[in-house]
């Protein structure tokens, strides 16, 4: 029988790296992509954006019950003067979603509705699209619903069933094995003799991997025969993209799981100086080696089931629950986080004192678990029993405390620090966009979730001015601007010069892009500049006061001398580009202001008419820090570049390029 490999105790810091380098080494990443049904993808991860099929509403509805009318039959009625509409030429009885019956812009809800034989009566006027929710109001077909990077929740399923998405791109779940081993363990269940033990932990193991989106696989119980130990994690090694062996790991006669480790792979780390868990295996076991090892060929050629490394993942587990926990929480869900591309666990801290004293043998770094609750104004930490193999202190546990390697343990009154042991929290650091809309952020959004996990971008749309006021007072980290200096015709530097100090303020360039006219395919009102906007019967829907695409309007207005009082639509306002583009494609408007990629996106005719920069504005001291620095990286990327230039109608020469105001 070959010697045993060696067992070096090493630091924690150096397990985490070694581990970390291993898997590096091997490959091991966020497992392949498959494509589920809505019904199936609570909890999963998206493998990419998915978008809107549908808009949602996807037709023109009633949000009041009441009566559906044109609104400009409504024009000059008062208290004084009640007016009449004849049914149902004028006005058609509604309820709450129903479709607007064709030539119906507005809804007058019940109670504002005197009800006569053959006529109602209103005592006011209703203005366009009162009471009702146009075509895309929630969601516009093509419209992002969910980025890529995102664990999808029971409010994501409604919104992918509400954009007519049927089916999504999810990263499958990582496959693990989990091999209970040991001649002295017993199924549950089992009359279990003195010197036996029933088998919990494998139990608990696959339920924390199933908790965290893993498919875990139970082996049966191996008992203490090297062959078939060496048998179980070969076959585990073909099926999985991961084997945890529970027990075996120490340094006792019977403790065979390092020496079969080491014929099949590579034991990169045995034992790790922390209490409970110091007898922990990590390494790799070779697949491949595995397979051509297998007696089993036709199970060798049923369980090919996707591409993977050859290398896979391996985890010799503590047999001790709570050894097992700890070795879970710092070695497996690192390892889960880099399959499903997400960051680890976020620990949340709170402050306490202990209760008493809890001494503790210099060298190895202890975890111990502890009860918390307020007393006399203070948040007391009571220490649990430190049994290894005292699974009720798990179930107990409020938060847990780490004591030092080299420290001697805590002093009864200490202030400690103290992890709470709360479900699942992954850290999300957001980069905060206010200010104007355009279609790159979700881009950037989808791009910054894959190269930097964890990170993410939240935009809010209320316009380039908006947006600098929130950067100026402290609620935002960047906000996207394209205002142009009519006297100047620059775009953003003296709108940002009036509102901070010289330098305080960098603009980084994200493109280029074209603003003018979205039109219905074809352009069939063969409108071509700014002044056609005024031609009567022609219904306008147009973004809202302060967005850089409204300034550009009225000052192209201004130049072609058209008063914007003649403008039918002009004051009905929308936040976005796509909302823009939606009120044009349902029929809603005529004709829209914005870019060239939103009428793109919804298979609209599109009049060029104005290229214009779009920056975000940033404070120059934070354009080095997180999250700043990684966003203004996947600017610079091919990927990006070639994604926005896919979506039409930008110019990417300069894209991330910085100037300071």
């Amino acid at each position: 029988m070959p010697r045993k490999p060696k067992r070096t105790i090493v630091s924690l810091k150096r397990a985490h790296e070694l581990w970390q380098q291993a898997l590096d080494g091997a490959g091991v990443g966020v497992t392949p992509p498959e494509t589920i049904s809505f019904a199936q993808a609570q909890g999963r991860v998206t493998a990419a954006a998915v978008r809107a099929q549908r808009s949602s509403p996807h037709y023109h509805a009633a949000a009041m019950d009441g009566v559906a009318v044109a609104a400009a039959d409504t024009i000059g009625a008062s208290e004084a003067g009640p007016k009449r509409l004849r049914i149902p030429d004028q006005a058609e009885y509604v309820n709450t979603g129903d479709a607007l019956p064709d030539g119906r812009d507005a809804v007058i809800k019940t109670e504002d509705v005197a009800r006569l034989k053959d006529e109602v009566e209103i005592t006011a006027a209703v203005a366009p699209w009162d009471n009702t929710r146009p075509e895309g109001e929630d969601v516009v077909v093509t419209e992002v619903i969910l980025p890529e990077g995102r664990v999808i929740r029971p409010v994501d399923v409604a919104a992918l069933i509400a954009g007519g998405v049927t089916a999504a791109a999810v990263r499958r779940k990582p496959r693990v094995a989990v091999i209970p081993t040991g001649s002295e363990v017993v199924p549950p269940g089992t009359a279990a003799a003195p010197g036996q033990v029933v088998d919990f932990d494998s139990y608990l193991l696959a339920g924390l991997l199933e908790e965290r989106g893993c498919e875990a696989t139970r082996w049966d119980i191996v008992p203490d025969d090297p062959a078939a130990l060496w048998q179980a994690i070969a076959d585990a090694a073909r099926q999985c993209d991961a084997v945890a062996v529970i027990a075996g790991a120490s340094a006792g006669s019977r403790d065979y799981t390092a020496q079969a480790l080491a014929e099949l792979g590579e034991v990169v780390v045995h034992g790790v100086a922390i209490r409970p868990g110091k007898p922990v295996i990590l390494g790799l076991v070779n697949s491949s080696a595995a397979v051509s090892a297998a007696k089993d060929s036709a199970a060798q050629t049923e369980d090919k089931r996707d591409a993977c490394p050859a290398m896979k993942p391996f985890v010799g587990v503590p047999g001790y629950p709570v050894s097992a926990m700890i070795c879970f929480e710092q070695f497996v869900e690192p390892l889960i986080a880099r399959w499903r591309g997400l960051p680890g666990r976020v620990e949340r801290r709170c402050r306490a004192v202990v209760s008493r004293d809890v001494p503790s043998a210099a060298g190895s770094e202890e975890f111990v678990r502890v009860r918390l609750g307020a007393v006399g104004g203070r948040l007391v930490a009571v220490p649990l029993a430190r049994g290894a193999g005292l699974v009720t202190s798990l179930v107990r546990a409020d938060g847990m405390v780490r004591i030092p390697a080299l420290s001697e343990g805590l002093a009864q009154g200490e202030e400690v620090e103290c992890t709470l042991l709360t479900p699942d929290l992954f850290s999300e650091l957001t980069a905060l966009i206010t200010g104007s809309h355009d279609l790159s952020l979700d881009i950037l959004d989808s791009l910054l979730r894959r190269m930097a996990p964890g990170m993410r971008v939240a935009s809010t749309h209320v316009g380039s001015q908006a947006g600098l006021g929130a950067l100026r007072d402290g609620y935002c980290h960047a906000a996207g601007t394209h205002l142009l200096d009519p006297e100047t015709g620059e775009y953003n530097l003296a709108y940002v010069r009036r509102l901070f100090k010289p330098g305080e303020v960098s603009l980084v360039t994200v493109a280029l892009r074209q603003q003018g006219l979205m039109v219905a395919p074809g352009n069939p009102l063969r409108l071509a500049t700014w002044a056609d906007l005024a031609r009567p019967g022609l219904r306008l829907i147009n973004r809202q006061r302060g967005a850089g695409t409204r300034v550009l309007l009225d000052h192209e207005l201004r130049r072609a001398g058209v008063d914007s009082a003649r403008i039918e639509g002009y004051r009905r306002e929308v936040y976005t580009h796509l909302a823009v583009a939606a009120a044009v494609r349902s029929g809603a408007a005529d004709v829209g202001i914005g870019i060239a990629a939103a009428a793109q996106a919804l298979g609209l005719g599109f009049v060029p008419l104005a290229m214009e920069r779009y920056e975000l504005a940033v404070m120059s001291k934070s354009l080095d820090e997180e999250p700043l620095a990684s966003l203004i990286e996947v600017l610079r990327t091919q990927d990006f570049r070639r994604a926005l230039t896919d979506l039409g109608g930008y110019d990417v020469a300069e894209t991330g390029a910085v100037r300071v105001a």
